[in-house]
């Protein structure tokens, strides 16, 4: 089994700067290992710290304390301490992540935000456009709507393109949060056979999925989040 990312007593606190700096303890001590070729989810309670997690692998929130191991073009990245730079090269090429929200620019087309990643990587426009429209036909996303801007789009109609737009590189590991929270039954099934593709293919994924038949179908590790969680380590 190859370890696609090691992470090692990591610890999130936010401060309360408008609360007199008040600190609130999110994580402690988290550790765990993404394999490649399998799916881990983060399971407990609401307000476990299971986001916040899945933020600082992706480096949206810095790390407190530990280490985050990802190998990246062949070198090993500690991605709490790694620069910004850095960490934009590794969203690029390493490291996918689909969020419960699609933030997109005003009037680009949904097939155009699905395109993105595979031209920002290099890909050949229209080699990148029909591997969206793939996606899209797969996802059951009506073709009429591809060449429009998904802002009016119903909730469940801009989470396809999310998962479309996560789903569509070969990045070595992949960040799931809640990706299936606002879609139908037929919809669901979809996502749960392309992450049995991706993990047949070798990438490493975590996710949350509240969820619990997407969970049991998906999960092949549950790491429960409560034993992080301050208030256990105080208990």
């Amino acid at each position: 089994m190859s370890h696609a990312l090691v992470a090692t007593g990591i610890v999130k606190t936010f401060t309360m700067h408008l609360r007199g700096g008040i600190e609130l303890p999110v994580v402690t001590d988290a550790a765990f290992t993404l394999i490649a070729g399998q799916c881990a989810v983060l399971g407990g309670p609401s307000g476990a710290g299971k986001s916040s997690i899945l933020k600082m692998l992706y480096g949206n929130y810095a790390v407190n304390a530990g280490s985050i191991l990802v190998r990246h073009h062949g070198e090993e990245i500690d991605l709490a301490s790694a620069g910004p730079r850095k960490i934009l090269e590794i969203r690029r090429d390493t490291i996918g992540y689909v969020s419960q929200f699609l933030r997109a620019m005003p009037r680009v087309s949904a097939l155009d935000i699905v395109t993105e990643p595979l031209v920002h990587r290099g890909v050949d426009r229209e080699k990148a456009a029909r591997r969206a429209a793939d996606l899209l036909h797969r996802l059951n996303l009506p073709e009429r709507l591809w060449h429009l801007p998904p802002a009016t789009f119903s909730g469940g109609e801009q989470q396809r393109i999310n998962i479309a737009r996560g789903f569509i590189t070969d990045h070595p590991i992949l960040l799931l949060d809640e990706p299936t929270a606002s879609l139908d039954a037929v919809n669901r099934a979809v996502v749960v056979d392309m992450i049995a593709e991706k993990k047949t293919g070798g990438t490493a994924l975590l996710g949350i999925f509240h969820d619990a038949d997407v969970r049991t179908a998906v999960a092949d590790v549950v790491i429960d989040v409560t034993r992080f969680s301050p208030d256990k380590k105080a208990a």
